[in-house]
């Protein structure tokens, strides 16, 4: 038999390397390894469907090998045999989020949100390039992280609709976020300082308290969504001047007083709901001077007098207008029910009169007599 040529080896060599097993063409880190191992192993195997994407993590393969046929087809990313992205869909998984998971500190996105994992967020101190972090819709518990506060890449934050409790850190160390949702939580408190880069702000549906001080420099801020807390005072002027806010919820608090002054000509002020709550004084007429704002919900507050007769002037933006369940008076401008100035919405629940009965604006009932007597000290001003 002779010897094979040279040529004929090198070929015989390469052919064979493409043959190997996919898993000798990479090697993960054994920390990220031992990582994937204790998080799959925190979950219950009862939780993870067979179609789901824990399903194939089976860890006789390297997670980042490549191509994946049938194990780790799902779940992870990697980038220079370093996981760098761990993201699941949502099934249901149930079970607890480990401490090991900072051993990922190469980790860009975590998301495991719309899930089922319970018992507290852990530290991820360890994890400095962490841009996003999502555990949205789970059933985590007990108070917020403070060891987030260090995660200067961090751009993503929701942690919404689970049951975390107590006050919020100090966030302002946290310069790249641009995203903050923690609503349908119990946290409790004053709003902390926010980070200078913020564009969203979301934090219904928790028991938040004390007055809305911390805004100032916030020149990024496009969405404020605060609904069904417990914030109290005044509310002023510089909160509607935001120089990008579009969006503003306050919505279900305690606000007593709100003080509107003329706008800036760039304001981008689109919508604005204040109602339900215990707002007294007259119908704050600046807002018609907002060249943008096409939604105003001011129901269930306490405001009284007329309404105003700028909310309905030619060239008025405002499209969507919610007033019920006041103590206004008077009759409701003209404009509102006819020609360019015509809304949608309510008037009804107050104390108008002529608001006309083939209008949607007016299908809630006025207040009866004497309710409005009460409320004015005897007859209402016409």
């Amino acid at each position: 038999m002779t010897n094979p040529k040279p040529t004929s080896f090198i070929i015989y060599f390469f052919y064979f390397t493409l043959s190997l097993p996919s898993s000798l063409s990479s090697s993960t880190s054994p920390a990220d390894i031992a990582a994937l191992r204790a998080f799959k192993a925190a979950v219950k195997p009862s939780s993870i469907p067979p179609t789901s994407c824990l399903a194939t993590w089976n860890f006789s393969t390297d997670p980042c090998a490549v191509p994946r046929i049938t194990h780790f087809t799902c779940g992870i990313t990697c980038s220079n045999n370093r996981v760098v992205q761990l993201t699941l869909d949502s099934q249901g998984y149930s079970g607890t989020l480990t401490p090991l998971v900072s051993q990922l500190t190469h980790l860009i996105n975590l998301d495991i949100g719309d899930n089922a994992f319970h018992g507290p967020i852990p530290s991820f101190t360890s994890l400095p390039n962490l841009k996003t972090l999502i555990l949205r819709v789970n059933s985590f518990y007990g108070p917020f992280p403070a060891s987030i506060s260090a995660l200067a890449s961090l751009q993503t934050l929701d942690l919404s609709r689970n049951a975390l409790s107590g006050p919020l850190p100090n966030l302002n160390s946290l310069t790249g976020l641009t995203r903050l949702d923690l609503s349908y939580n119990k946290l409790t408190g004053p709003l902390p300082k926010l980070p200078p880069n913020l564009n969203e702000l979301a934090l219904k549906s928790n028991s938040l308290s004390g007055s809305l001080t911390t805004f100032t420099g916030l020149t990024r801020l496009m969405v404020i969504e605060l609904s069904e807390n417990s914030f109290t005072g005044t509310l002023q002027p510089s909160l509607f001047l935001l120089p990008s806010l579009q969006q503003l919820d306050l919505a279900k608090n305690n606000f007593r007083n709100v003080v509107v002054s003329n706008p800036n000509p760039n304001t981008e002020l689109v919508a604005v709901d204040l109602s339900y709550n215990a707002i007294e004084g007259p119908l704050p007429a600046n807002f018609s001077e907002y060249p943008m704002l096409r939604s105003l919900a001011l129901s269930h507050n306490r405001f009284r007098g007329p309404i105003p007769w700028q909310y309905s002037k030619k060239g008025s933006p405002l499209r969507r207008l919610y007033l019920d369940g006041n103590y206004l008076n008077g009759s409701p401008p003209a404009g509102l029910f006819s020609g360019e100035g015509a809304v949608s919405g309510s008037l009804g629940d107050n104390c108008l009169q002529r608001c006309p009965v083939n209008s949607g604006l007016c299908l809630k009932s006025q207040k009866p007599a004497s309710i409005c007597q009460q409320a004015y000290g005897g007859k209402p001003k016409s």
